[in-house]
Order: structure tokens, then sequence, then C-alpha cells
């Protein structure tokens, strides 16, 4: 596929049209409060910060989304095992106070469904990768949702992430996307995104009954999702795998 790659910050007419891109994500997945407050400011406020793909026919199939922030400020050092959900809050928080960011952290790479499959993701990989080394930086982290972990949701994180193929590659296939760009593993973030919800709400979501206490398995969930149905509500706490990029 014939590929041409911007910024929004070089084509800032382009806004929409990457902003309604379709995706594939599950309904719940994009529930988390933390994202739905930060992540619609990445494109306006850090349009640099913002690649996307279009095929030869001009249509947008693809976008990566990252942020800059300061990793090794007062405090912080450590990947956050908030992973994805606090990495945001830290990048917005030092915009806002004009703190001088280290770090780059990846916080999506979304493939349109009709473009699957064709090594998109690891290009935009690249592209994320590219750009933050054009801005200066050295390093860039990603918060990985392993695309695989919802075939185990049982099993647990620490396990899934850390096995390998006999070639030594990781298991997962984004995970593996990741390794092959020359990423390697720092940790696990136990509660990288966490939606809690009306029982209402997650059979909206879900077309579930969420009727039984205890854990449901949900369609697209890495992990079950924890009911209790006579306090009416559900909650839902994913781990992602955080990974380390070198420029």
């Amino acid at each position: 596929m014939e590929l041409k790659v911007s910024s929004l910050a070089e084509r800032p007419e382009m806004l929409d049209r990457v902003r309604d891109m379709a995706d594939s994500w599950p309904a719940f997945a994009v529930e988390d409060l933390s994202g739905n407050a930060h992540y619609p400011r990445i494109p306006v406020e850090l349009p640099e910060y913002v690649q996307f793909a279009e095929d030869e026919y001009g249509e947008v199939v693809a976008h990566a989304y990252s942020v800059p922030f300061a990793l090794h400020a007062e405090g912080r050092g450590a990947l956050p095992a908030r992973g994805w959900s606090e990495v945001l809050v830290w990048a917005f928080s030092d915009l806002r106070r004009d703190v001088r960011p280290d770090t780059v952290s990846a916080i999506s790479v979304v493939v349109a469904p009709q473009a699957q499959g064709r090594g998109l993701s690891g290009r935009m990989l690249a592209a994320m990768r590219d750009n933050a080394r054009a801005h200066g930086f050295r390093e860039v982290v990603a918060p990985v949702r392993p695309n695989a972990k919802h075939l185990e949701p049982h099993t647990p994180i620490e396990e899934y992430a850390r096995r390998v193929r006999p070639d030594g590659l990781p298991h997962d296939p984004w995970l593996r996307v990741h390794a092959r760009a020359g990423a390697t593993l720092d940790s696990v973030a136990p509660a990288s995104m966490t939606v809690s919800a009306s029982l209402e709400e997650w059979r909206r979501w879900t077309g579930l009954p969420f009727d039984t206490a205890g854990d449901v398995e949900v369609p697209g969930a890495l992990v079950p999702v924890h009911c209790e149905p006579e306090r009416g509500y559900a909650v839902y706490v994913e781990p992602n795998v955080w990974m380390r990029h070198a420029l």
C-alpha cells in the first residue's frame, strides 16, 4: 500500500478527517475518564505529535498519537503503574506548567478496519519514533495494549507479557512489533486504564446481562470485568505493558 505520512502540525486542515477515522475499539475501551478528558486534546494542543497516513486515494487509513512529558521530573523517574492514564495526566500537567519534557510516550496507534493486516501499525510506530527523534528526544516509551491478550483473560499479565516464541520474540503480536522495532520490556502497568460504570452502561456497551456477582468475561477485554449487581456497578481495570524504545 502506497502511503503518505504527515503530521497534523504540517496539515492542520486534516484534523476532522483524522479524528473521524473509523476504528475497531470495543465500546467500553474508550470510556476511561482520563482518556475522555485528555485524549481529544492531543490533536488540538499537540498536533506535532499526531502522525497520520493517507492511502493512494487520499483516505486516512491510520494515525499515531503521542505526547511529550517529563519522565525524570521530581517524584517520577519510573514508568507509572497506572500507565496510559497517568502518562496522559503527566503530559498535560507538564504542558500547563511549562515543564520541559524529556521523553515521548506513545498513546495510540490506530489502523482503520479496512486497512488492517497490511503492516500499517509498524509503519506508524516507526513514524512516531522518527518524529520524536526529529524533536530531539532520545527515548519513546509505550504503554502497550497486547492485542491478543483478550484471548486469555485469566492469564496473569506478567506471565503473558514475558512469554516468547522459539525465536525469542514476544508471543503477543503487538508486543512483537515493538520488539522488532528495537524496544525492550520495562515493566507491567497493572492499572493502566480503568472503566467504572453502571450495570446499565455495561449492558449497553457489551450486550451482556451483567446480573451475576464476580468476574465477567467480556469480548475484547484483556482481563475480566468485576461485577457488583447489588451495588449497581462493574469495574474493568486493564493492564498494559511498558516498552522502551531507545532512539
